[in-house]
């Protein structure tokens, strides 16, 4: 193990290691959609959505880019540990618009003085070759991420939860991605309804074989005004939800099985009080979590890649 003071490869040394210092990501929501909301491909969107879960409150789309970006820099910067950040494009699917409006919107970001780079969140089928090239062109000289909703691995998961799109498209748009300049990150959701213990430790599997460089892990959280809470209210009996020492047993395992180079930037979901319906794990801090999280890994003596392997097919049973 080679990791910075943990068993996992950590987002924060990561980001230190790269830019020698803290960088601070500024969320923005400038008003996009999505194409299974909007009806080129679906309406309703996923069912497990309701983007307000995470959007922060400086985070308004009537708002300008500049805007939001300085807000949000004045709010961290009271707390005096952050002098660069990162423009955050986070709600919703941040290509889905032509090449020159992403441009516009993009250089508006970079514009803002100490934002040295792009997060970039948006799905595996709503990015062109051409918004593939301009961002290598970006990565030159700035940090660009392309954040994609993976969400699941498994083609049927993602039917049912009505992601419109399918795994395969994943696979060939990380592949259309690779070796481009830019970093590569993928999300994934643990505990959507009908997948077994061993569809989840497949997602490893499956996760490793992409050229991904970080990966947000997330439990499932059932939110309110979204498709799936009303499911939940009608058939709780379909829903097998981590209590909060389950998916700490489980994570613990699951990363052991992910291939060791991949950035781990988020274990959990963390949903607005007000806004979740389940689970509640009662209010417990983030970074406690986390560090039981580190616990258990010492107490089980494993780490990120302990069994990983190329090739590597579990069968746990269900």
């Amino acid at each position: 193990m080679d990791f910075i003071g943990k068993r996992y490869n950590d987002y924060n040394s990561f980001i230190k290691l790269h830019f020698g210092e803290r960088v601070q990501k500024i969320s923005l929501d400038v008003g996009f959609s999505c194409p299974n909301r909007d009806g080129s491909k679906g309406y309703g969107g996923c069912t497990y959505c309701n983007n307000n879960t995470f959007n922060p409150d400086y985070c308004e789309p009537q708002k300008s880019i500049v805007a939001q970006l300085q807000e949000g820099i004045e709010f961290f910067a009271k707390r005096g540990k952050n002098k660069k950040f990162l423009a955050y494009f986070q709600a919703y699917t941040n290509t889905y618009s032509d090449l020159e409006s992403l441009k516009a919107m993009y250089q508006e970001a970079l514009s803002v003085p100490n934002v040295v780079g792009l997060v970039i969140g948006t799905r595996p089928d709503c990015i062109s070759d051409e918004v593939i090239a301009y961002l290598e062109e970006l990565s030159k000289d700035y940090f660009i991420s392309l954040d994609f909703g993976v969400e699941s691995t498994n083609e049927k998961t993602l039917l049912d939860i009505n992601r419109c799109h399918t795994f395969s498209d994943t696979i060939a748009t990380f592949e259309k991605c690779k070796d481009k300049g830019f970093h590569l990150g993928a999300h994934i959701i643990m505990g959507l309804p009908g997948e077994s213990k061993n569809d989840l430790m497949q997602h490893a599997v499956k996760l490793s074989k992409l050229p991904i460089d970080t990966l947000k892990i997330h439990h499932l959280q059932i939110v309110r005004n979204s498709v799936m809470a009303v499911q939940y209210k009608r058939n709780p009996e379909n829903f097998n939800l981590f209590t909060l020492e389950t998916y700490i047993n489980f994570v613990t395992d699951f990363i052991g099985y992910l291939r060791p180079d991949i950035v781990i930037e988020r274990f959990i979901s963390e949903a607005p009080k007000e806004l979740l319906v389940a689970p509640k794990w009662g209010g417990i801090r983030k970074q406690e979590i986390l560090d039981r999280i580190d616990q258990k890994l010492k107490a089980k003596d494993t780490w990120q890649g302990k069994y990983y392997k190329p090739e590597k097919v579990i069968c746990l049973g269900s």
